[in-house]
């Protein structure tokens, strides 16, 4: 964005003075930086960029701008002009793009690909009937395949014809069987490193890893990390292959995944934009209905202090320490939320863990709450609050802590057990689950320890 800001005003005078010198930014400047000057022109000037510059270059500044400036550059660009700029763009982008448009619109744009270019039109049909948020939705159809029966020589002549025609993934070929499963892989290192007339299937590695179609999205990325691929074949129930994944799509996905989780735990609805392009009335919408239930989860908190206003009027030091008590609660709650909520998202817990999670949570809890009740009972004692209220307070402290360690822990299991994202179990809700927690341990627990004068009001219900 600071480079837009820098070259905005130049490439702006550019196109308005002499639109082909605008051309020489090609050779100076990475599409993603051409990009991002684009979104300090208007949707006019920057389609009239996208027109000068050469049609490959264009097609990559393209899919890499912002889903509303593609819209409405589209809209200024009309459908030819559009269509030129699509089918040189990768099969996966076009199909996010198609997404974000009318089917009208799209139907008229596949219309008009398949006059220029019916393979490309096929292509996208062909991805978007999977879920935008599968495997299929990721996948792209820009692979080199080749039979088991070539040669090394003919299979890079293969690959060099690929690379040509604008293939994505050149780095691994897929070696078919002849029943066009596949059968192995190998990679371009080990083909240049093999003798000319060596057969494929000689020097093929047969310990392919691939996914499914129909696979969610975070699982995909899960596997990519897990065995350090650049490329994921995504193969139907027949091992047929119907198209690879790739490392920089799955970044994209990690990238929204984080973010919608980030959102979650801050009890916001996931906005589809970035923070300024959100409309202040779609922003209030997506914040308001969650505070409003929080806000009505506090009920919860204040009736529990109204049940016993009799021992809090007679006791007036026991609300001093409401405050200090709920937020070790909530705040270990946060902890172990946040702990659990990213192994669930890492693919380092599952949902049968639940006995194994929550003994650890137990422990931990046991342990953190005696180091906390410890300076609790110091501060008591400073405090000239007597040895009861010491007592009280070390009590408290342990069980709300474990207490916030086990709900904390359980609560996205649970959610996820539910089959529901368990970013939603997020701080916001567990601090309030927990107050209300640690409020009844806390003064209950007063009941029982605290004597003295007020013994008459602490008998009251």
């Amino acid at each position: 964005m600071e480079l837009g800001r820098l070259i905005g005003p130049e490439l702006r005078e550019l196109l308005r003075d002499d639109p082909e010198q605008a051309r020489d930014l090609t050779d100076e400047f990475h599409p993603q930086d051409v990009s991002e000057c684009l979104t300090e022109l208007d949707d006019e000037l920057a389609a009239r960029a996208l027109k000068v510059f050469p049609l490959d270059y264009g097609a990559q500044v393209f899919e890499r701008l912002d889903e509303d400036r593609q819209i409405g550059v589209a809209r200024v660009l009309g459908i030819d002009s559009t269509v030129r700029l699509v089918t040189e763009m990768d099969a996966d982008d076009v199909v996010d793009f198609f997404s974000l448009l009318p089917e009208e619109t799209v139907k008229k744009l596949l219309a008009k690909i398949r006059k220029v270019d019916p393979e490309v039109a096929q292509d996208i049909v062909d991805l978007t009937q999977w879920p935008e948020y599968s495997a299929g939705g990721l996948m792209t159809s820009g692979f080199v395949d080749v039979a088991s029966s070539a040669t090394v020589d003919e299979t890079i002549a293969i690959l060099r014809n690929q690379a040509a025609e604008g293939a994505e993934v050149l780095d691994i070929v897929f070696v078919l069987d002849e029943s066009e499963r596949v059968a192995g892989f190998v990679t371009l290192r080990r083909l240049l490193m093999s003798k000319a007339q060596t057969c494929i299937a000689e020097v093929m590695q047969g310990n392919l890893v691939s996914v499914p179609p129909d696979m969610d999205q975070e699982e995909v990325a899960r596997i990519l990390s897990r065995y350090d691929l650049k490329a994921l074949p995504v193969l139907d129930a027949e091992q047929r292959i119907l198209g690879v994944i790739t490392a920089d799509d799955v970044l994209d996905v990690v990238e929204e995944e984080a973010e919608e989780d980030a959102q979650r735990m801050g009890a916001i609805a996931p906005l589809d934009n970035t923070y300024f392009n959100v409309s202040f009335s779609t922003y209030l919408m997506k914040r308001a209905p969650w505070l409003l239930v929080l806000f009505v989860g506090g009920f919860f908190t204040t009736s529990a202090m109204e049940a016993f206003s009799p021992l809090l009027s007679a006791i007036t030091m026991l609300t001093f320490y409401v405050p200090l008590l709920i937020s070790a609660g909530g705040n270990s709650g946060s902890q172990s939320a946040t702990m659990i909520i990213r192994g669930l998202a890492m693919g380092e817990i599952r949902s049968s863990d639940w006995w194994r999670v929550l003994s650890r949570e137990l422990g931990q809890g046991l342990i953190l709450g005696v180091g906390l009740a410890t300076v609790g009972v110091a501060r008591a004692l400073v405090g000239g609050d007597g040895s009861e209220m010491a007592v009280l307070v070390a009590i408290t402290i342990i069980a709300i802590v474990t207490g916030g360690c086990v709900v904390g822990s359980m609560m996205p299991l649970l959610l996820h057990r539910l089959g529901v994202d368990p970013a939603t179990s997020s701080t916001p809700f567990i601090a309030t689950l927990v107050d209300v927690l640690g409020i009844v341990i806390y003064l209950s627990l007063a009941r029982l320890i605290v004597s003295g004068a007020s013994a008459a009001m602490l008998a009251a219900p």
